[in-house]
């Protein structure tokens, strides 16, 4: 449904709509989510002009921490993931918060003076810990043209605001949450209903939805792989994970049968090291790619960090999902593995060495029917439920804070 046919046309409507889309790149599922509406949008033929907004390129100005030490503080944290650094991660985190919070002012005087040259009908922001500077910002910017607030929406890439204040601050903007957990979390803050949105999951690539007909047969063969072995892919991110050479370990010394898809991202010494393991069992072997689509399709269960953005890729393709919950997991993805859990959509595993039990569940038939009948009663359509809540957002009056269309759907 669309809900702008709901609310009365606006003004912005005489003139193509501007749409800023806040990403930075900590991590690759915040740029993806933001690319994943844009194409959406793009092919929908909304008449939108979306602007990608790296957030480093406005705040360069003044990061004091690159200047210092020649390295911008996502690429520590991305340094961190390739070699699976994630032990301190709750208090790194608290310590980046604390640095924004001193450079708030600063911050939001570069956002206020990035808004006031350029004239969005709405900012969409799919990132963690600046909502309430680039919110402040774009306050700024309004009062400085003498016009009507601006509508802002934070859309949560994560399944939770944790640490609490990572996503979701107290002001007068709109958040889309994918989980009952975060939109509970923000009533809990003291939103009005009519501006927590909800989805039915994270946004996922629209290219995951859509399934060739294919032989699974012909492709496992064309990869190396036995036609007729239950298949588990692993994947840890853009950068591979060390932990994938105890998986491929522990399932060498059980001979157990199953086959394996290792997608090591952009680290190209672990993909060396895989391949030269003399593996008892058939794998395959592949860097960064544009063909997880395809490759989750050939496959049977996923093994993985808990990542929302992986973990919602491989739920959309019905793999029941194999992660693990201790120490090193990182704060903002704990809550990941709880609702795993929950919703028996896999197993959470106290570490990476007990794999082998953990394929054991979805080498069970029964066990695999279960996971895979929960796996698919989630039914996540985020990505195509967003654009028609941002629609509404954009047609709603001028300053109005609560469009009536909303209210079916907090």
């Amino acid at each position: 449904m669309n809900l702008a046919r709901l609310l009365p046309p606006s003004p912005a409507a005489a003139r193509e709509t501007q749409i800023d889309l806040i990403f930075f790149d900590a991590g690759g599922g915040h740029r993806a989510s933001a690319t994943a509406l844009k194409a959406l949008a793009d092919q929908e033929q909304r008449g939108w002009q979306l602007r990608m907004v790296n957030l480093r390129d406005i705040l360069e100005p003044i990061d004091v921490f690159h200047r210092l030490t020649g390295v911008r503080v996502e690429d520590l944290y991305n340094r961190m993931l390739k070699y699976g650094l994630t032990i301190g991660t709750g208090p790194m985190l608290r310590a980046v918060q604390f640095l924004i919070r001193r450079m708030h002012p600063r911050n939001v005087a570069l956002l206020a003076r990035y808004w006031q040259e350029r004239r969005p009908d709405l900012v969409v922001s799919l990132i963690p810990n600046f909502n309430r500077a680039i919110f402040e910002g774009l306050r700024i910017a309004d009062r400085a043209r003498s016009q009507p607030a601006t509508p802002m929406v934070t859309i949560l890439t994560d399944l939770a605001d944790c640490p609490p204040h990572f996503w979701i601050e107290r002001q007068e903007q709109y958040l889309i949450c994918g989980t009952a957990k975060a939109a509970e979390q923000a009533l809990a803050m003291g939103y009005p209903p009519t501006r927590v949105l909800r989805t039915s999951g994270m946004i996922v690539r629209p290219e995951f939805y859509r399934r060739p007909e294919i032989s699974r047969e012909q492709e496992r063969r064309r990869l190396g792989l036995r036609p007729d072995v239950p298949t588990g892919l692993v994947m840890f991110g853009g950068f591979g994970s060390r932990r994938m050479l105890t998986i491929a370990r522990r399932v060498a010394e059980t001979g157990m049968k199953t086959q394996l898809i290792f997608l090591c991202g952009h680290n190209q010494r672990l993909r060396e090291q895989l391949s030269a393991m003399k593996l008892p069992f058939p794998c395959h072997v592949e860097g960064f790619t544009r063909d997880i689509p395809h490759l989750m399709q050939l496959s049977d269960y996923f093994v993985g960090k808990p990542g929302p953005g992986s973990v919602s890729e491989a739920l959309v393709m019905d793999l029941p999902v194999i992660v693990e919950r201790n120490a090193r997991t990182m704060v903002q993805e704990r809550y990941n593995t709880e609702w795993i859990e929950r919703h028996q959509l896999g197993m959470v595993l106290r570490s990476f060495n007990e794999i082998v039990a953990g394929i054991a569940q979805m080498l069970d038939p029964q066990r695999l029917a279960h996971f895979r009948s929960r796996v698919r009663a989630l039914n996540n359509r985020a990505v195509f439920e967003i654009p028609d809540l941002l629609e509404a957002l954009i047609a709603a009056a001028p300053g109005e804070s609560a469009p009536a269309a909303f209210q079916a759907l907090a």
